[in-house]
């Protein structure tokens, strides 16, 4: 039986059209900004107001659209600012444990004393001939 192995399964849904959530999400807020800065901002001065809206849309659709290696770029962006901020140097700091101390009692079985030599009495074979000897008779 054969199955079919899903593609592209890193591929993010597209919800609004062709965009995805995050997509949508950074453009609207970049308009939204720009149409807040339109109302507080273009009468004043207009051309200040382009240049903040320019910047603003231009830096949504990097966020949304630019992909550096695979990876997209609000990722490279927080891994970039995660290793500015992080010490460089790794210096091996010894952590000093005391000693273990395990007393190992000895345990002495009580043997009985045996003499250094051994007298046996009678040998196994001649228990053997014994037996053999005394049914016979």
């Amino acid at each position: 039986m054969e199955f079919q192995i899903p593609q592209f399964i890193e591929r993010e849904t597209k919800i609004v059209g062709p965009l995805t959530i995050k997509q949508f999400g950074y453009i609207a807020a970049a308009g939204v900004c720009s149409l807040v800065l339109y109302f507080y901002l273009a009468e004043k001065n207009l051309v200040l107001f382009l240049i903040i809206t320019m910047i603003l849309i231009g830096s949504a659709l990097s966020l949304a659209f630019v992909q550096i290696e695979g990876r997209s770029l609000p990722s490279v962006l927080i891994n970039f600012f995660f290793f500015s901020l992080s010490p460089k140097i790794f210096l091996w700091k010894r952590k000093i444990f005391p000693p273990k101390i395990i007393k190992e009692e000895e345990k002495k079985e009580k043997t009985e004393e045996e003499p250094l030599l051994k007298i046996s009495k009678k040998s196994h074979l001649e228990k053997l001939s014994f037996q053999i000897e005394s049914r016979s008779t």
